[in-house]
């Protein structure tokens, strides 16, 4: 048996669905950084491993990446004096759209106070005939100090697919102390541009973005990106510098008075490897983040 509303509520307007999001929160609790919130809406789940030293969490996913139509969305918050490594637990590989729907992650992040927030994600791969879109905006208080990560490959790039996906967009924000620092957009489509040629990745298959934002003057943050501007390519000057003769391209530079910018090309992943070892060193310092966060990992 079934039955109808009435005229005179079925006329009614139905209400948008809320959007759910995934939460991260983390405070000092005697002296330490602990998770004291979190909450899980798939496709993501969270994991908190045991760390020496700071907060740290993983992102994970049920179906070992993001399908057509998926929405991943994720507050994060770091309290003051809080320290916080946020991670991945392997790449997050986006699925093939057949109809045309975008997988998107958002990320919203506060750093509060003399916190310290390390995010370093594994590389997203677009696989063929994927649609990805990523925003992520943040929030860093007087004192705060964010190093963020963000990095993407070609492909299946073992498997000999090489920029076969059909869109990629990504946008970050980050204000510190309410003031825009950052604001970097990136967007792709392989079947409108040419991958390989020189004006954009030519031999280059994984391209990574690395951005430390932090209190201009402030010994970690001055130290932290006088460490990145040594990270330079030796030789970049010279004339007779080949480019396409490296395996990784990297270059470095200050942005702003509190922003540095790092931006890294490789053949591979396996080619950026060293470089990324040498950032972790850099953030397991006492005053950062007191650990490497991938001495277990790789």
């Amino acid at each position: 048996m079934t039955t109808s509303l009435p005229d005179h509520l079925a006329a009614l307007p139905v209400a948008p669905a809320r959007e759910t999001w995934s939460e991260i929160d983390v405070a000092l609790v005697r002296g330490h950084s602990r998770l004291i919130s979190s909450r899980s809406v798939q496709p993501l789940k969270l994991l908190n491993p045991r760390a020496p030293a700071g907060c740290h969490v993983v992102l994970s996913s049920y179906g070992g990446g993001m399908l057509a139509g998926d929405v991943i969305r994720l507050r994060v918050r770091a309290q003051a004096a809080t320290r916080l490594f946020l991670g991945t637990q392997a790449s997050t590989k986006v699925y093939k759209s057949p109809a045309g729907a975008v997988a998107e992650q958002r990320l919203e992040g506060e750093v509060g106070e003399d916190a310290v927030a390390v995010v370093f994600p594994d590389p997203v791969v677009p696989q063929a005939g994927s649609r990805y879109r990523q925003v992520q905006h943040w929030q860093l208080q007087p004192g705060a100090l964010l190093l963020l990560a963000d990095w993407f490959s070609a492909g299946r790039t073992d498997a000999g697919e090489r920029f076969a996906f059909d869109a990629y967009h990504a946008e970050l924000r980050i204000r510190r102390a309410g003031r825009l620092s950052v604001l970097d957009r990136f967007s792709f489509e392989p079947a409108a541009h040419i991958a390989t040629s020189p004006a954009n990745f030519q031999q280059y298959q994984t391209t990574l973005s690395v951005y430390l934002v932090g209190t201009p003057g402030e010994a970690r943050f001055e130290r932290l990106g006088a460490a990145l501007l040594a990270l330079q390519m030796p030789g970049r000057r010279e004339l007779n510098f080949r480019l396409t003769d490296h395996a990784c391209a990297l270059t470095v530079a200050r942005a702003k008075d509190d922003a540095f910018v790092l931006r890294a090309a490789a053949r591979s992943r396996l080619d950026l490897q060293p470089l990324c070892e040498a950032l972790m060193q850099l953030v397991a310092a006492a005053d950062v983040l007191g650990y490497n966060p991938w001495a277990r990992k790789y």
